[in-house]
């Protein structure tokens, strides 16, 4: 197995949104000790490279080990967010694509008179949300509340809840849920 070492360092480097300067500068060494290291004109000995590590800092260990087959994705579009909704709510789900979620954040929304149903839902984990714009009533076991902009809830899920918009605009709620949906 061959290790590119100069794409390698070049990789992260860029990770941490240095130039070959920035990080010249925190290993104590010379811009073209980086600069020729990452256009792999010169081998660097297992001291000069322990020295640039130190600037990162990372051990050679985590350098020769560090996974970059698979970059996680950081960032998402609305439309690379799967509706998970069902019946006239839309529920769009946050980095569905994760492989070993352990939790799920969900952009809600409920149109008017739009609800999670006569039977109130009760699953495992927790569940929390914040409302964005509209109101929303909530119920949990017996006690029921309506929520406005900024207010929220945080609950046990396997405590009975309901959840639905009796106003008369979208009510829009940002949710988190453990453990992951699907």
């Amino acid at each position: 197995m061959s290790i590119d070492v100069g794409l390698r360092l070049q990789a992260i480097r860029k990770m941490n949104g240095w130039s070959q300067r920035e990080l010249a500068k925190r290993a104590g060494v010379t811009n073209s000790t980086i600069s020729v290291i990452e256009q792999d004109r010169v081998s660097p000995s297992v001291n000069s490279l322990k020295k640039v590590l130190d600037g990162i800092p990372m051990s050679l260990a985590d350098f020769f080990n560090l996974d970059f087959e698979e970059a996680p994705q950081v960032f998402y579009t609305a439309a690379e967010m799967p509706n998970v909704g069902h019946d006239r709510i839309v529920a769009k789900l946050l980095g569905s694509n994760k492989r070993n979620r352990t939790m799920s954040i969900i952009h809600t929304c409920y149109p008017p008179g739009a609800d999670t149903g006569e039977e109130t839902l009760a699953h495992e984990g927790e569940e929390g949300g914040i409302v964005v714009e509209g109101e929303l009533e909530i119920t949990v076991g017996k006690e029921t509340k309506m929520l406005n902009a900024g207010d929220g809830y945080y609950i046990d899920s396997r405590r009975p809840h309901r959840l639905r918009n009796v106003g008369r605009v979208d009510c829009v709620v940002v949710v988190s849920k453990t453990p992951a949906i699907i």
